[in-house]
């Protein structure tokens, strides 16, 4: 019950005093209910929760109740915060009728569609996509503050004043960076030498998807460059076509031959071919991790979104979500060049100290706007690197990272608590703490 809450704060489970109220009946229907204002969740709960978000929903928080140092809930927050970072409030259905057909001749006729068309076509489909009301559009923390919420009630008790535990970044970085390119045509394979100059030119590195059996021929000699030049390589998908996810029985049989390219390419990565997804088949991949998992899907084709700005785990595979909107989609469906929306993501991210993830792509940077607006992205990241400590990494830095400090523990020895495990002089003691009824981290 309390293991997400310790995994993502990474303290000890002495401050994670959560128990369920007795006689809860395990066989609850799963709802929509809040946990105090602006927070959603979905699951199993000792509420009638809801069958859409936008119902007027019960709010578990009523529910509480605090006996000494324990907090009785009225449902398990380990299965909230899975239930939303692996989608499980979206029933994949396989799509039939009408809206399958056309999703099946769009992909067939694609890569001949000149990207105005597309525009159209894809404003189409995802009409009302701004009436959606879960996740919250431009940025669901839902997750965040699921766990942020549960640290208050724990420091509401009395018990302790103040909560320690492991910062989430290394060196106390305020929050992480990652900049990644879907290559999905060769014009934008052709491109990367010049769009490594550019991000170069602000010294921020980056990863590249490479389509490892469709489109286009990524030869050794461009692999070899683009990690020469202290970049990374991922793959993307299989061919790019749409139908990864069609069924179990296929995506077992792709899944193995990307693993096979993956050992080519020597890469750590991957991403689905537009964000499609099913993260309960991820164990057949063996990569470190995946980046196939929108923050918010609204503006993607397959909705949903994983409702947290923090990496974590599927089994064995660490998530890195996509947090922000997609150039492409602020491009042409929303058919802006503003900096605005990135930058109110940028804003919203860095409140919660998570992860502002990118995907920006060579094959759509083909016009000065586009240019114009992503050396203004690369100039704002610069910039928050420089002077609020945004820690900007590649993506299997973040990997690593994050690897590493699941297996870090606190201990307390002579008065003060210390870190240990790999990693260990890279971490730091942060402490959670109350100010003006709101939780507030400090550093030791």
């Amino acid at each position: 019950m309390n293991q997400a809450f310790l995994d993502y704060y990474r303290c000890p489970d002495t401050f994670a005093n959560f128990v369920l109220a007795a006689g809860q009946p395990n066989g609850n229907r799963p709802g929509y209910f809040t946990f105090g204002p602006g927070l959603t969740c979905y699951g199993k709960s000792g509420l009638h929760g809801c069958e859409t978000a936008a119902d007027l929903l019960p709010d578990a928080l009523e529910q509480v109740r605090t006996v000494e140092s324990t907090c009785i809930l009225p449902f398990d927050p380990t299965e909230i915060a899975n239930n939303l970072r692996l989608e499980r409030y979206i029933e994949l259905k396989k799509q039939t009728g009408l809206r399958a057909l056309t999703r099946s001749i769009y992909y067939a006729l694609r890569p001949a569609f000149p990207v105005f068309l597309r525009r159209h076509l894809q404003r189409a489909w995802l009409k009302g996509w701004d009436k959606k009301p879960f996740p919250r559009w431009p940025v669901d923390n839902s997750v965040d503050q699921l766990f942020e919420r549960l640290m208050l009630l724990a420091l509401q008790t009395g018990t302790h004043q103040r909560i320690p535990f492991i910062w989430f970044w290394p060196e106390g970085k305020s929050s992480c960076a990652i900049m990644t390119h879907d290559v999905e045509t060769a014009a934008g394979l052709e491109w990367t030498a010049q769009l490594m100059d550019i991000n170069d030119s602000f010294h921020i590195k980056s990863s590249f998807q490479i389509i490892p059996a469709a489109r286009y021929v990524a030869g050794r000699e461009t692999l070899l460059a683009i990690k020469d030049r202290g970049f990374e390589v991922n793959i993307h998908d299989l061919k790019h076509d749409g139908h990864l996810f069609d069924s179990h029985q296929e995506f077992q049989d792709s899944a193995s031959k990307i693993n096979e390219f993956a050992t080519r390419f020597g890469s750590k990565g991957f991403r689905a071919g537009v964000l499609y997804r099913n993260q309960e088949w991820f164990d057949a991949f063996q990569f470190s991790y995946d980046m196939s998992v929108p923050n918010v899907g609204h503006l993607d084709p397959q909705p949903g979104g994983c409702c947290t700005v923090m990496p974590y785990f599927i089994g064995d595979v660490l998530e890195l979500p996509v947090t922000t909107i997609q150039d492409y989609s602020l491009f042409n469906v929303l058919g802006t060049y503003s900096q605005d929306l990135w930058a109110e993501q940028i804003k919203l991210i860095m409140q919660q100290h998570g992860l502002i993830s990118f995907i920006v792509h060579p094959d759509y940077l083909d016009s000065s706007e586009a240019r114009a607006a992503y050396t203004a992205l690369l100039q704002q990241l610069s910039t928050l690197r420089a002077e609020a400590a945004l820690w900007i990494a590649l993506p299997c830095e973040v990997d690593d990272w994050w690897r590493q400090r699941s297996q870090m523990t606190l201990v307390h020895e002579k008065n003060e608590w210390k870190i240990e495990g790999k990693g260990a002089e890279r971490a730091r003691v942060a402490y959670a703490t109350l100010e003006n009824n709101q939780v507030t981290y400090t550093f030791s």
